[in-house]
């Protein structure tokens, strides 16, 4: 048998509702921790002194009972378990397990019983039902019945609204009525909110920003009164499930977070959170309504009679001692700025996140609290509204998503080291790539995550591209830029503003001539499609050494077939997006050894390609290529002079109209033709490290008579 016992699964009944845990059995303690809100229950083992096994309606359950008064029942074990549960609680608690059967007959009448906390209703000496006492909210009497309601949980598919018991006429054991007697047993037990005597203290017109508005709030022994103008909570201490005490981003306001299970209620509205905030520099002197006995007595310590100093730790110091709990800060997080927070927006509401030590809480509308135990994954997403910031992503265990959108992009680095240093599970780490690489790559893409395989694949494309022969290259950007169509260009529109030079033709003229001058360019620019060349595809060298393969290429190659076993059914794609991913988590000594293959094979592919160049290889393809491009002019050739007849042809009456203008505005068309030639002249010398490689296309007939007139 070994000191401890452990079992997942296992579940505990709150108000209607089945919360799953773990329950854990040691020598000193029993503890019970909740998946759902983190609460633990500790029983020392000191303290046990019943337990039961109990048939119930998921298997089996424990109900175990402390000598304080309470009581705890954990269900969902399995028939197996009873031995060794057993076998372990005589031995390390010296209480004995016992069996106890649950009255199932259906009958409405038997014998109400207290014990504790619980009401039980027995049948023959079996239970048939249990009503925990701290569930009950009212607690009604008539002439023979005792009427009682419930607290209710939204969590529940089903509530229990109220139970009526009759209570037969008679005398109690102590002589008063029955019913009054049974109404008391249950009020001195039951969770039932009654402002009776003064309030410990009172704070006065605190600023609370969930539920919003001012109020007063009154400490009370058992709970806490919230007071407004319109609306009142009564919020007992044992649904106060943590502390938080917050410093805002400007370092002059603080938060106090109380989280509540269940929550306070205002019509269908919950509040799960309440949120006050505080100036640090408002101060308070409290005085408690009690005597200093009273207080030494109740709190041993923790608070004192008259106390003074920020209103923020006055309200916290109090609600540590009368809750019992402990008070959560932020732990060693700095954002960008300094601050121990993030600036973000949640459901188009922005607020403040802060990273704690065992979770995240968003402040404050609505506010979250997720624990790092119940969070499946973190993602770290681009911005959809603009580049400088990103969005992060927490999703739950229990499949719930948290996007929190609008983080500047400063924070990321903080918040990820954050993120990897409390070993949460990063959905796309390759992700921080993206972000600290160029800024172009995080602006122009659309993509969700940066894949690191894609870019890889692009580089290598890069460098085969630039291997390239380098005739290759030149002839390539020759083609591409050809100057005569940009003189053939810029001579068309000389010609067509010759018009707007003559002053002597008037306004009816002049418009005639824009007409034309506009019929003139569109033409032109369709004549230049027509003519503009394909661009030739390049021609490779079938018979020269082959390139080698990059670090990357020659491990997939040697671990493909790895892949493909360990991954039955899968896609040529997605094992390439596989092997990026795996060669991305490689080792460096790993891959330098891929490396040093790859720079072998590089060093043997550059010795072969010299020495068949040296050979003559590579040449007859050239001149295969030059001959194809020789051809290509003599046909555009052709098609020049054919276009340049079709045009004389066409635009008799147009060149007539050319000569009379040449005639009249001789000195003009002169001193513009000097310009022209100027630019002509600077247009050559930019272009005199082309001319040498570059085949220029013989002027049109057009452009003859045009460059004769200029001469």
């Amino acid at each position: 048998m070994g000191d401890t016992l452990e079992f997942n699964e296992i579940y505990q009944e709150v108000k209607g509702s089945w919360n799953d845990g773990r329950l854990r059995f040691s020598k000193q303690n029993v503890v019970y921790k909740s998946s759902k809100t983190g609460k633990v229950d500790n029983i020392p083992a000191g303290e046990l002194n019943l337990a039961q096994w109990r048939r119930v309606c998921l298997g089996h359950g424990i109900k175990l009972a402390t000598s304080s008064g309470h009581v705890y029942k954990y269900d969902g074990f399995r028939d197996t378990d009873f031995e060794k549960i057993s076998e372990f609680f005589k031995a390390n608690y010296k209480v004995e397990l016992m069996e106890k059967d649950t009255c199932v007959k259906g009958w409405n009448w038997g014998t109400a019983r207290f014990s504790g906390p619980l009401l039980s209703f027995d049948i023959n000496d079996n239970t048939a039902f249990e009503i925990p006492l701290s569930s009950v909210s009212q607690c009604a009497t008539g002439k023979n019945e005792v009427t009682l309601e419930f607290h209710q949980n939204d969590d529940a598919e089903v509530s229990l609204m109220e139970v009526r018991f009759y209570v037969p006429p008679g005398q109690s054991d102590e002589g008063q009525d029955p019913v009054e007697a049974f109404a008391q047993n249950v009020l001195s037990k039951a969770d039932v909110i009654q402002a009776t005597g003064d309030a410990v203290c009172i704070f006065k017109e605190l600023q609370c920003l969930t539920p919003r508005g001012r109020y007063d709030i009154r400490i009370y022994p058992t709970f806490l009164h919230l007071h407004g103008k319109t609306f009142d909570y009564k919020i007992p201490y044992t649904t106060v499930l943590r502390l938080f005490l917050l410093p805002h981003k400007d370092q002059r306001q603080m938060f106090f977070v109380i989280s509540l299970d269940p929550p306070i209620k205002q019509g269908q509205t919950r509040y799960h959170f309440l949120i006050l905030l505080f100036s640090k520099e408002e101060d308070i002197s409290l005085t408690l309504n009690m005597s200093e006995e009273d207080v030494e007595r109740r709190f041993e310590g923790k608070l004192s009679k008259n106390m003074s100093g920020s209103l923020y730790e006055m309200v916290s110091r109090v609600m540590k001692a009368l809750v019992n709990r402990k008070i959560t800060v932020p732990g060693n997080f700095q954002g960008h700025s300094g601050v121990q927070c993030i600036t973000c927006s949640y459901k188009a509401s922005s607020g403040l996140l802060y990273p704690l030590e065992r979770g995240f809480i968003y402040v404050h509308k609505p506010p979250v609290h997720l624990r790092f135990e119940e969070i499946s994954c973190v993602n770290f997403a681009r911005g959809t509204t603009t580049t400088r910031s990103f969005d992060f992503e927490i999703e739950t265990k229990q499949g719930n998503q948290y996007t929190f959108s609008s983080i500047e992009r400063e924070e990321y680095g903080k918040l990820f080291d954050f993120v990897n240093a409390k070993k949460l599970n990063i959905k796309n780490r390759g992700f921080k790539e993206g972000m600290k690489g160029k800024n172009d790559e995080y602006s122009d893409s659309d993509d969700d995550q940066h894949d690191a395989y894609l870019e890889r694949m692009k580089a290598e494309g890069k460098i085969r591209e630039e291997g390239n022969d380098s005739d290759e290259s030149e002839a390539e950007s020759d083609e591409s830029f050809n100057p005569g169509e940009e003189d053939e260009e810029i001579a068309e529109e000389y010609d067509s503003n010759a018009s707007e030079s003559d002053s002597s033709e008037g306004e009816e003229n002049s418009e005639d001539d824009r007409k034309k001058k506009k019929v003139k360019k569109a033409k032109v620019v369709k004549e230049k499609k027509e003519r503009k060349p394909r661009k030739e595809k390049k021609q490779k060298d079938t018979g020269g050494p082959k390139r080698p393969m990059s670090a990357y290429m020659l491990w997939l190659n040697s671990s493909r077939e790895r892949i493909k076993s360990e991954n039955p059914g899968i896609s040529v794609t997605e094992i390439s997006k596989k092997a990026g991913e795996m060669w991305r988590q490689i080792g460096k000594e790993e891959k330098e050894e891929w490396e040093t293959k790859a720079g072998e094979a590089k060093r043997q592919y550059d010795k072969a390609k010299k020495e068949y160049k040296e050979s003559g290889g590579g040449s007859s393809s050239a001149t295969k290529k030059e001959a194809k491009k020789k051809g290509v002019k003599k046909e555009e050739k052709k098609r020049k002079s054919a276009g340049g007849d079709k045009e004389k042809e066409r635009g008799g009456a147009n060149d007539s109209f050319k000569s009379r203008e040449f005639i009249e505005t001789s000195e003009d068309s002169s001193s513009d033709g000097d310009r022209k030639s100027k630019k002509s002249k600077s247009k050559k010398e930019s272009d005199d490290d082309d001319e040498e490689e570059a085949v220029s296309t013989p002027p049109s007939s057009e452009e003859e008579s045009s460059l004769h007139r200029q001469t």
